[in-house]
Formats: structure tokens, sequence, C-alpha cells
């Protein structure tokens, strides 16, 4: 065999070991986009309360915007730079975005049809009607132009194209009227966009009868008051622009930089552009040759754009077209009459609570609040998202305050909250809070809180960590679990933690903890290979997983490593998926499935048996390479017994959830999940709630 030939046959090889590894993978954006599609499958689903439905319509378009803004910008930008790297699944970007639009037109549609045939005429059942100007009755309609002239015209700035006037500037995700207009009486028409104002509502509610008319119904209906008789045709149209932010490793101030890159956002190149159809051809002509895009990122739809907005409906005080109301309990042995009775409580023995379901704020907050013991000597903590007002903050502020040390380390990164982080940070410096932004090519994502208490002539910590951000409002509607330690390993692994980020130092180890980007990945690929071992040994292994993107393709290895060995594994992921279960000779011992409901599924478990031991994490890291590789993130051992059974319940009541989940299968489709016949859905969130409510009542605790 000559050289060539051999060259040759160790190129088909290869090529042939890349093609079946790449079959053991599922692509990473379509799958985000199957989640969107179950979203929207609740939101079809009549059982569930109307306005909840509206509600779940409304993320499915948050959702698509932000996979735009995000996803869809970095695979065209991969495309213009002619990066030839293959995701696991061996698509290239150009034939994911390719497939991308192919099912995002798929699902498109299926809200649409949603929206028009489905929730709108329910609302209208419902008295709730959202009509187009040409349906509402005369008193509407004089309700309508007076809120018009009062409300909506001032607001309204026609900017024409002409030899002297370039074509304006479009912001990201903003509704816009184009209008074609006639120059002069001529044959000619010049483009003008009208903007939709955005602090408006979207819905304008007109008359004492619940009608509501979209805004840009309006603004389209008096165009002829706004520019004059001159409109010869006109369309809704919204663009969407690349969100992403590039930061350089070596960059002087890191505050500066983002502001820099937040400026530059609003000028991102353009990713999608949507047309209310039908539309002008003319329009779309103009459009597409001005903003510099094909077809391949024009998407048109009959139902309004931005249907983001239908939260406003959501939002409308009728509770018998919502969910029944849910108070979340406070468990014992929460809330204590004294701060150090809280923190004696902690040095006992851990503490677990679990959100929605655990009030936020007689646990956590109460928590943070014992920094007013006259004991406690310093606070740290981190922040990836907080709400505003933020007791969290106020917290801090308070302790700076009162002379203590008060450090915050701030994501200053966290997608699309960057402006807001910027400005609490420097309300914080201002009142003496040592703020602490990270370094540039790291997101800080763990969620950590440390208190410092003075007792018997030394200093002892007191942890929580959790899987989910500092937030109140999002407790509210996000399930996650905290734990609260006083165990003086990982106090002082978490202290290690904030020194390593505030110094900007590299850890040489931990005692307890799994630390990302240090030693998290080893961490886990530790304990999936020792399951593994113990199987090959003939010895009873089982995995179960829960977080919300498993997408990391080491990880995806080392499991169906552990699959053929015998290992049984649970996955629970609430959005992206790469793994493959069910697959004969790969996957066979995998099952995944998504459980979903009225609370976001948020938080990350990670359970590991062999034998009769039990190893369980709990914390703030997805499987994903980011996560891993490029994030600050914390899990943190659940050591005692009763913890790890409150968690186990958790992840049985999903495994039995014939409600809201759905499981993958071989292909990468997902199915819905049934009720046996003669049996009534069990919604694993109903559990819990009921679970917690006897809980509370039966210790006498507040719900």
């Amino acid at each position: 065999m000559n050289e060539a030939v051999r060259r040759a046959t160790r190129a088909s090889r290869r090529a042939t070991a890349a093609r079946r590894k790449a079959q053991g993978f599922l692509n990473r954006e379509l799958s985000w986009l199957d989640f969107d599609r179950r979203v929207l499958g609740v939101a079809e689903d009549e059982s569930v309360p109307l306005l909840e439905r509206v509600k779940l319509c409304a993320i499915v378009s948050r959702n698509l915007d932000e996979f735009f803004s995000v996803r869809v910008a970095g695979l065209r930008g991969q495309v213009a730079s002619r990066v030839s790297r293959r995701s696991p699944d061996g698509r290239t970007p150009a034939v994911t975005l390719t497939d991308i639009r192919a099912k995002v037109l798929e699902l498109k549609d299926a809200q649409a049809a949603l929206w028009l045939d489905g929730l709108k005429p329910a609302l209208a059942e419902a008295g709730i009607r959202v009509a187009a100007v040409d349906e509402c009755a005369p008193r509407e309609l004089r309700a309508l132009t007076k809120r018009f002239t009062r409300e909506i015209e001032p607001l309204l700035t026609p900017i024409a194209v002409g030899p002297t006037a370039p074509f304006p500037y479009v912001p990201s995700l903003a509704l816009n009227v184009g209008v074609l207009a006639r120059t002069n009486g001529k044959n000619e028409r010049r483009f003008v966009r009208v903007n939709v104002p955005d602090d408006l509502p979207r819905f304008l509610e007109v008359g004492p009868k619940g009608t509501h008319v979209p805004l840009e119904d309006a603004i389209v209906h008096f165009l002829p008051e706004v520019i004059g008789p001159s409109v010869a045709a006109h369309g809704v149209f919204r663009i969407t622009r690349d969100a992403d932010l590039t930061l350089a490793d070596d960059v002087d101030d890191l505050v500066e930089a983002i502001e820099d890159q937040l400026s530059r956002r609003r000028f991102g190149e353009v990713v999608r552009l949507e047309l209310a159809s039908p539309s002008p051809p003319e329009l779309l002509d103009t459009l597409s040759r001005e903003l510099g895009i094909d077809e391949s990122r024009v998407y048109e739809s009959p139902a309004p754009l931005g249907l983001a907005a239908l939260s406003e409906l959501a939002e409308l005080d009728r509770p018998e077209l919502k969910d029944s109301s849910w108070k979340p309990v406070t468990r014992r042995p929460f809330p204590a009459r004294k701060p150090g009775e809280l923190l004696s409580q902690i040095r006992r023995r851990d503490l677990l609570v679990h959100h929605p379901y655990d009030a936020f704020d007689s646990t956590v907050e109460a928590f943070l609040a014992a920094t007013r013991d006259p004991k406690v000597a310093a606070l740290k903590a981190t922040v990836y998202r907080t709400g505003n007002p933020s007791a969290t903050l106020e917290t801090l502020v308070e302790t700076a305050e009162e002379g203590k040390q008060a450090v915050c380390l701030v994501e200053l990164k966290a997608r699309f909250d960057e402006r807001r982080n910027i400005e609490w940070s420097r309300a914080l410096e201002r009142a003496g809070v040592d703020v602490v932004f990270g370094v540039p090519e790291l997101k800080v994502h763990a969620k950590l809180a440390m208190l410092v208490r003075r007792e018997q002539g030394q200093q002892r910590r007191y942890v929580h960590i959790g899987t989910g951000n500092y937030h109140s409002s999002n407790a509210s509607i996000y399930e996650d679990l905290g734990l609260f330690t006083a165990d003086q390993d990982i106090g002082t692994d978490v202290a290690d933690v904030f020194n390593a980020v505030t110094g900007q130092g590299t850890p040489v180890g931990f005692r307890k903890l799994l630390v990302g980007p240090w030693f998290l990945r080893e961490g886990i690929l530790h304990e999936i290979a020792r399951t593994t071992q113990a199987a090959e040994a003939g010895e009873h292994s089982a995995i179960r997983i829960k977080v919300n993107g498993l997408a990391d393709p080491e990880t995806v290895e080392a499991l169906y490593a552990a699959s053929q060995a015998g290992v049984q594994i649970e996955i629970v992921t609430r959005g992206i998926c790469i793994l493959r279960p069910g697959v004969p000779g790969l996957s066979e011992n995998i099952t995944v499935r998504s459980v979903l409901g009225r609370f976001l599924e948020h938080s990350r478990v990670l359970s590991f048996q062999t034998g009769d031991r039990l190893a369980m994490w709990i914390g703030s890291a997805d499987l994903m390479p980011r996560n891993l590789d490029r994030r600050v993130e914390v899990l943190v051992p659940v050591e005692d017994s009763r913890l790890r059974a409150d968690v186990t319940a958790v992840l049985d009541a999903l495994a039995a959830d014939t409600r809201f989940a759905w499981e993958l299968g071989r292909d990468g489709t997902w199915s819905r999940v049934r009720p046996e016949p003669g049996t009534a859905p069990r919604s694993a969130q109903e559990v819990l709630m009921t679970r917690a409510s006897k809980r509370a009542k039966k210790h006498g605790r507040r719900a």
C-alpha cells in the first residue's frame, strides 16, 4: 500500500470515527428551541388557567429574543469569520443556522395559531377583548382618539429617508411602523420610520368593557394625522441585534470596558428582521437593503410581533383566570427571634431550604440580617442578579454603616443586567461597601454569603450556598435549593473562593467544595468515574442529575461510559440537552426528562450512589463548558443524611411527574409523559407544595 493510500485510509477512519461520535450528540441550539416548544406545549394545554397560558406564550417570545440576540448572533459571527469549528454533533455553524430557521418557523407558526385561534378568542370570552381599531365601538373609538392625542402622539417622531436624510437608527427589539409615503404626488415613494413608544402600555384599554387595542394598531390608524395623507403603504416591523459582549482579558478598567460594550451593543449587527404579515413587498425590499440582510434573517408572522408584551395581559387582576395563589411557608427552625439564635441553630446542624416552597425572607434574608448581631464582624456575598429594592443590598449597606466589614463580589457581566449592576455597585461603594468586580475572563456565578462571628476567642464562619440568585422576586417563581452550614472546612473553602477572586489568585485546592473553573470539572468526572468503577465491580451504582442545561461533551462521554458499565442514570434537565439517551450499546441505561410547571425549575443537584454510599452536591453550576471552565461556580456536598433525604424526595417527585413532564427519545424528540389510564395526572410541584403546607401546619408555622 503506497503512502497516498495509507493517508486516505487514515483520513477515512478518522472521518468514520468522528461521524459515529457525532451521532452520540444532539445539537445544542436545536435543543434550546425544543425547550421553547415544550413551554408552548403547556400554553396550548386548556387545563391550565387562561392567563397562565398567556404568560407562557409571552415567555416563548422572550426566550426567542434572547436566543437570536446571543446564540444566533454567535453562530453568524462564526460563519462570517469562516470559523470551521464544528459542534459535538458534527454540524457546522452554517448547517445549524439552516436547521434553526426551519425549526423557528415551525415554532412561530404554532405560536401564531395558538394566539389567533386559541388564546385571543378565549380571552374575549372571559371579557378581555384584544381588538383592532376598526372593531371598536363608537364609544371605544372616542376614548382611543382622546388617549392618542394626549398620550401617544406627543411621543411619536416620524423620520423620513431622503437625499439628505440617511436611514434612521432602529433599536433592537423595539416595535416600528414602516411607512411608504408618496412624494409630492409622484409615483416615487419615500420610506418613513415611525417609532412605537416603549414606555407606554402595549395594549391600550379603551372603554369600560375590557377592550384592549394594540399600541401599534392605534398608531397605524392615526398615521394620516402623524405624517399627512401621503401614506401609500405601511407595515409593522422590529429587528434583533447582536447583544453579546466581547471583553479583552487584559482590560485596565472592567467597568469602563463594559460600559463601552453596552454602547456598542446598541449598534450590533442585525440578526433578525420580523414583519407583521401581510407586509408590502416594497417595504421588505427597503428594509432588507438598508439593514444589509438577506431573506434567511427575515421572519413574517400573522400574529402581533413581540408577543413578550402579552405579560401585560397576564398581569391583569383576574385571579379566577390564574393559578391559585401560593404563599411560601417557613420551616423549622426559622424564623429565629434573635439573629444569634439562628446562627446557633446552624452551628448545631446544617439547614436546607427549598424555594419557593420555603419563604425567602424568613430564611435567606434572615440569615443575612444576622449581621446585626453584635458579635458578627463581617459579611461577604456574591451578587449576580438582584431585585430593586433588595434586602441583600440593604443589609450590605447597613453592615458597612455599622463599621463592620462588608464585601460584595459583583458580576458585572450578568447578561442584560450589566447596566443595572454597574449602577447599584457604585451606590454600594458610596455607602462604604468593598465592591469587587472579579476578572474579565471569568464570570462569578457562584451563590455565596458568609458571616464571620467572634466566638470564644476565635472567628467562626457561617455560610449560605445556594443554587439561585439573592433576588427576592425570583425566589417566588424560581425553584432553588440553599444550604446553611457552620462546617469549618466549608467555611474556609468559601473564604478561599472570595480571596481567589478578590485577590485574583489561583487556589491550590479546596477541602470539601467543588469550585470552578479550577477543580469543578475534575471533581464531577471523578464522581462519575467512581460510580463507573463500582458498577464494573458488580456493585449497584446510580447517578441522578438535575440541571438547567447538559451540553458538555466530556461529561456526556463520561456518562455514556458509566451507562455501558451498568450505572443507572436519571437526568432531569429543564432546557438544553445534547446527550442522546436510550441508544443500545451507548446509553441504554440513561433516561432524560424535562419538568415544567408554575415555577421555573432552577436548582442543580448531582447525586452519586455506590452501594450504601451516597455523595450528593447542590450548587450553581450547570453541566456546560462555560460553567465548568469559564465561570466561578461552587458545588457543596450535602452531608447530613436527613437533608439528603429531603433532596432525594425532590428528585423522586420530579421522576413521578405525569402532569408537566417530557421524556427525550433516542431520536432526539421529546414526548409528553401521560398518566396511566384511569389515574389522575401528578404534578411534582403540586406534590411539593402540599408537602410544604403539611409540614408548616404540623409545626405551627405560618404559611
